[in-house]
C-alpha cells in the first residue's frame, strides 16, 4: 500500500530540471514547482499506473532533492534506509533526512534517529552535477581537472557546500562561488580581518547566526549560507547587492546605495558574477523587510 505523503509549499531553485525527462514548471515566486517530479517518482516507486521501477523513482526523487523539495529528501532517504531500489546506506539516508528536517518535514526527525547522525555523506546523484554546473560557467574551466587537483579535505568541503546549500534555498552554484572566492574551500583559513573558515565569517557574523565554532566546516558553512539567505531576502534577490553585502556588510551597501566604491568589494562582486552570471536569485520575503534604500540602489556590471 502506498504511503501517504504531504507536500510542502517551498520556494524552490532551478538547477537544470529543464533537461530532465520530467520537467518542473515555474511558479509565481520565480522558483520551480517540483511536486510533479515527486508524484512521478511515487508512481514508479509503488507501480501506480506505471510499471514499478524503484531505480527510476530514485532518479526522479534526486532531481527534486537538488531543487530543495522536502518530500523528495524524505522519500529518497527512506529508499536508502531500506535498500529499496538503491543499495542500503544509512549515511546517505541520515543526510537526506537531516535536509528534510531543516525544510520542516514532519516525519524526518524520527527517521533520522533510526539511521544515525548526519555525517555529510551524499549519494552520487547529488555530488557531481551541481559542482560541474558551478565550474563550467567559464568556457575554459575544466571542472573535472579542477576537482581532481583538490586535496581530499577540500573535496569534502565542496561536497558539504553542495549538500547544505539547498537546505537554505541557495543554489549550490552561488554557494560554491562564495566559498571558493572566500577561502578556496580551506576550513582553517583566517584573514587579516579575523574572518574564519570556509565562508570566512567574522566573529560578529558568526555570533549573529549562532555559529559556535567557525573552524567546524559544517557549522561555518551553515552560518555563511544563513547570512547569504538573509542578504538575498533583504535585497529582494538582487545577487550583486547580496554578495556585496556579504563582503562589505549590508550597512555599507545601504550607505552607498549600491555596491560600495571599495576596490576589494567591486572585484569580489565581479568575480562572483563570473561564476554565477545571473542578476536575480529566488528569495524568501518572510525573513526580513526589504532594504529601505532598495529603490535607489545601483549594482555593478559583471
Amino acid at each position: 500500500m502506498a504511503r501517504m505523503r504531504k507536500f510542502f509549499s517551498l520556494t524552490l531553485l532551478s538547477l537544470g530540471l529543464a533537461g530532465s525527462a520530467f520537467c518542473a514548471k515555474a511558479d509565481e515566486s520565480g522558483g520551480f514547482d517540483t511536486r510533479p517530479l515527486v508524484e512521478q517518482a511515487l508512481a514508479y516507486e509503488h507501480g501506480e499506473g506505471v510499471p514499478r521501477d524503484p531505480e527510476r523513482a530514485a532518479e526522479l526523487y534526486c532531481e527534486a532533492v537538488r531543487s530543495g523539495n522536502a518530500e523528495a529528501m524524505y522519500s529518497l532517504g527512506w529508499m536508502y534506509a531500506n535498500g529499496r531500489g538503491v543499495p542500503r546506506d544509512d549515511g546517505y539516508a541520515a543526510t537526506l533526512f537531516e535536509m528534510a528536517i531543516v525544510k520542516g518535514h514532519a516525519g524526518a526527525e524520527k527517521a533520522r534517529r533510526v539511521v544515525g547522525d548526519y555525517s555529510g555523506a551524499v549519494p552520487e546523484c547529488l555530488k557531481l552535477r551541481p559542482v560541474e554546473w558551478a565550474f563550467t560557467i567559464r568556457d575554459n574551466w575544466d571542472s573535472q581537472k579542477y576537482l581532481a587537483s583538490l586535496p581530499e579535505r577540500k573535496k569534502r568541503v565542496v561536497e558539504l557546500v553542495t549538500t547544505l546549500a539547498p537546505r537554505f534555498s541557495i543554489e549550490p552554484r552561488l554557494a560554491l562561488a562564495i566559498a571558493t572566492t572566500e577561502s578556496n574551500f580551506d576550513a582553517k583559513a583566517v584573514s587579516p580581518k579575523s574572518a574564519m573558515g570556509v565562508m570566512q565569517l567574522i566573529p560578529e557574523t558568526a555570533s549573529r547566526f549562532n555559529v559556535k565554532d567557525s573552524f567546524d566546516p559544517v557549522e561555518n558553512i551553515k552560518g555563511g549560507l544563513a547570512y547569504l539567505r538573509w542578504l538575498l531576502s533583504y535585497y529582494r534577490g538582487n545577487v550583486a547587492l547580496a554578495v556585496a553585502g556579504y563582503n562589505a556588510g549590508e550597512g555599507a551597501v545601504d550607505r552607498y546605495r549600491g555596491v560600495p566604491p571599495y576596490k576589494e568589494t567591486q572585484n569580489y562582486v565581479r568575480r562572483i558574477l563570473e561564476f554565477f552570471p545571473r542578476a536575480d536569485h529566488p528569495f524568501d520575503a518572510r525573513l526580513v523587510g526589504a532594504s529601505p534604500a532598495l529603490q535607489a540602489l545601483k549594482t555593478v556590471s559583471p
